[in-house]
């Protein structure tokens, strides 16, 4: 090989590495930088307590006798129960009753249940002739229910002579008792009509 064709054939070889170089310097090489930014989570629990409700009793409440009104030898009145202790309780139904003489002794008598649509007794308060409800009773709430009774004698028996009224909210439980103004005297067996708690 001629020098010449030498020559040439070493300056073919730097244009071609020089061409290849050059283009390796011009590739753009791209870094992609991640940034991950950590968030901090808060996760709130609320706890809700409920409170216990438990039955009233009726050493829990004080009451009070509101006279009423006569008609037809029908007499009307109502009580009034005060809750007076701390905390809540549920009553629904209706009152057990029990009527003492002068003396404390218990007499003798019949309480009926009243329920809406019963005769012979409508209550003049619109709210005792409906159906029992449930109440929710929180200190200083008050609960009542409606009474009735006949004042006329049907028969040679005597009318007793309640002084006072106790009133029950549960079968053998507490009570609470009510002291009219003057005596009540249901005849006819001690029949008195009573009304769902309202």
């Amino acid at each position: 090989m001629s020098r010449a064709l030498k020559s040439l054939a070493i300056f073919a070889a730097i244009v071609v590495i020089f061409t290849i170089s050059r283009h390796n310097l011009g590739t753009t090489t791209t870094t992609t930088t991640s940034t991950t930014s950590a968030t901090t989570s808060t996760t709130t629990t609320t706890m809700k307590t409920t409170p216990v409700v438990t039955t009233c009793i009726g050493s829990d409440f004080t009451g009070i006798y509101v006279e009423g009104e006569g008609a037809a030898g029908t007499i009307s009145a109502s009580v009034t129960l005060t809750k007076a202790t701390p905390g809540s309780c549920t009553l629904k139904g209706w009152p057990i009753l029990s009527l003492q003489d002068t003396t404390g002794a218990v007499l003798s008598g019949t309480i009926i249940n009243e329920r809406p649509g019963d005769a012979p007794i409508q209550f003049p308060a619109a709210q005792a002739n409906q159906a029992a409800g449930l109440l929710n009773l929180a200190h200083g709430d008050t609960a009542s229910f409606s009474l009735a009774y006949s004042d006329v004698p049907t028969s040679s028996a005597a009318c007793p002579s309640a002084r006072t009224v106790s009133v029950q909210f549960a079968k053998n439980g507490s009570v609470a008792t009510v002291t009219p103004s003057s005596p009540i005297a249901p005849c006819n067996h001690g029949t008195i009509w009573v009304s769902p708690f309202y």
